[in-house]
């Protein structure tokens, strides 16, 4: 059984439900999970076709299944592209794009303030493969612009960072990309669709871990690339169908159903954000807030503009110290003060989760890569959930009361 066919130019919240429906014969109103490693093909002919490429259908669920796909065509709606591929985490997608993108002799620059695991994975486990990268300021144009190279191949950033919430602008970067014949790939898990869309702005590639705010609750791990088609036919199937960095059925349907909140609980996470960060920069035992959504952000007005006048639900602020080994002991001091915010270093939860970036997301970095991209001891990253805000404030001011 078909869905009626929907009309075009239907707003992001009506997507987030709508999109992507695609029901059996039962005519189910909930979107169906298929739960199978493998699909029976009704001929041996048809069995040919479908493996050789030259006819549609589900195969093996490695690399095609309904519920994947009906994941993979709804996120796809939602970011603006043609297409999308799911696979097993965030760090999945991106492995999954330099593999396909990247051979011995190319050349990436990244922003300097990404994921700890990103700059790993770019500079170390590629860089044993013969992939130059150069590592640059987030902000600086300039600096992208310089590092180019006539192997340059791809630029990569994500904006808002992690955890230092640093805004890039897109569409400069985008045009730096293609002046030099390469892409440019945006992690957006930070904002979600429901607060900017890369593509929009010139961006090639879409990165998400899906484990964010898109599944939204902390349930499962999953990760996608938002594209062109040809991109994922060309590119990134291959790779898929043979290393098999799958998406799981189970998971892609946890993420689907998540995205039908998406934008509601977008909206009500920066709200709480703005209203902590605000609260944060009153109190005399916080040293500097860092958060887009603030005037004094560096990048206020860009991320206004690039993320639909909200900041994210992410807010990093220093702890007081008079050197680092005393801004480490004081955040310590605070996050284990906290009673109600979960001491993890994931994010995009309802349940407002709280951090030390040195020592977790980022603690695999030198010290000399944490210094460049700013991450001191003290700082602490709490991304907002749904609890109330009165509540997150008092958890947060045990910790500053009682500090020496």
């Amino acid at each position: 059984m078909s869905d009626k066919k929907l009309p075009a130019n239907l707003h992001l919240d009506t997507l987030a439900v709508r999109a992507a429906v695609a029901k059996s014969q039962h005519g189910e109103n909930s979107e169906a999970l298929y739960m199978t490693s493998s699909f029976v093909q009704p001929d041996a002919a048809t069995a040919a076709r479908r493996f050789a490429g030259e006819e549609e259908g589900f195969i093996y669920s490695r690399f095609t299944n309904p519920t994947v796909a009906s994941m993979e065509q709804r996120l796809a709606a939602l970011e603006g592209t043609e297409a999308c591929i799911g696979t097993s985490s965030g760090m999945s997608a991106i492995l999954l794009m330099c593999m396909g993108l990247l051979k011995a002799g190319d050349h990436v620059i990244c922003s300097q303030s990404v994921f700890g695991s990103t700059i790993k994975l770019i500079a170390g486990e590629f860089g044993k493969f013969g992939v130059q990268s150069t590592f640059v300021s987030q902000t600086d144009v300039a600096q992208w612009q310089a590092a180019v190279q006539p192997n340059t191949k791809l630029l990569f950033a994500e904006t808002p960072t992690n955890p230092l919430t640093e805004v890039c602008d897109i569409q400069a970067l985008a045009d730096v990309a293609h002046a030099a014949g390469a892409l440019l790939a945006v992690d957006n898990c930070f904002c979600s669709p429901a607060l900017q869309q890369p593509a929009k702005l010139g961006a090639d590639l879409i990165i998400h871990s899906g484990t964010k705010y898109l599944d939204g609750q902390g349930r499962v791990i999953a990760g996608a690339i938002c594209c062109s088609k040809k991109l994922i036919d060309e590119k990134f199937m291959p790779v898929m169908r043979s290393a098999g960095m799958s998406l799981s059925p189970f998971n892609a349907w946890v993420v689907l159903k998540g995205m039908e909140t998406l934008s509601i609980r977008m909206q009500a996470q920066c709200k709480g954000a703005l209203e902590l960060a605000t609260w944060l920069e009153q109190q005399p035992k916080v040293a500097r807030v860092y958060y887009p959504g603030l005037a004094s952000h560096p990048q206020h007005a860009l991320a206004m503009q690039q993320q639909s006048g909200m900041g994210g639900a992410v807010v990093s602020f220093d702890v007081v110290g008079a050197n680092p080994e005393e801004g480490r002991k004081n955040a310590f001091h605070v996050i284990d003060s906290t009673c109600v915010m979960s001491i993890t270093a994931n994010l995009g939860d309802t349940k407002t989760t709280i951090t030390h970036p040195a020592t977790t997301s980022h603690g695999r970095l030198t010290e000399v890569q944490r210094q460049a991209a700013g991450i001191g001891q003290g700082l602490i990253r709490v991304a907002v959930g749904l609890e109330h805000i009165d509540d997150l404030k008092a958890d947060l001011a045990r910790g500053f009361d009682s500090l020496s």
